[in-house]
């Protein structure tokens, strides 16, 4: 009986057109969404210049994200070793700096993504700043961007397996989205089918 009234809920839940409902997204989440899409070179870094082999380099790595009043503030570990390589050796400069880089989210369709990036925390060194400011302002927030819907997708693939019956995300639209706390809050309309 209590198996049939689920059933009975479900299917009745599947026929509903597309109403509201609120998603939550924790800043962990949005950091392994980043550390996946951008910073997933097997030792964890970002190379803005050379690579794990260089003699001279500059990367960022060690990527976090906490919120701050309606913004996103990604904060991240850059080292650099600046100057000419010879023989296998960088001959120039070292510097090690954290820096930070606040985005807003802005939604656009089935699409988390991010706006207005500005820079609140760099370096004092302008060699280091001149690398730093086109990735923190431009790519950083580009490559952050999501597809909500097809992470949605990849999760309800596996409903079958879970829970006997087969979930699919048919509609996904994203209104806004707000900083809340500490969570990221999606306000979107979906509909769903189960089979």
């Amino acid at each position: 009986m209590h198996r049939a009234l689920s059933l009975c809920i479900l299917l009745l839940a599947a026929l509903v057109p597309a109403h509201a409902t609120d998603v939550s997204i924790s800043a962990q989440a949005l950091e392994r969404t980043l550390k996946t899409q951008l910073f997933n070179a097997p030792d964890g870094r970002y190379y803005l210049r050379g690579d794990a082999r260089s003699a001279c380099y500059v990367y960022a790595e060690k990527p976090r994200i906490t919120f701050e009043q309606d913004r996103l503030i990604v904060h991240l570990h850059t080292r650099a070793k600046l100057g000419t390589g010879v023989y296998g050796s960088c001959v120039g400069v070292s510097l090690t700096r954290d820096v930070d880089v606040s985005v807003l989210p802005d939604a656009q369709g089935e699409t988390i993504g991010f706006r207005d990036a500005r820079i609140d925390h760099l370096s004092d060194s302008r060699e280091l700043n001149f690398l730093l400011v086109p990735f923190l302002s431009h790519q950083l927030p580009q490559q952050m961007k999501v597809n909500a819907a097809d992470l949605m997708r990849q999760l309800l693939s596996h409903s079958a397996e879970t829970t006997g019956y087969v979930f699919s995300l048919s509609t996904l639209k994203i209104h806004s989205m707000l900083v809340q706390g500490s969570l990221l809050v999606l306000d979107v309309d979906a509909g769903m089918k189960v089979n």
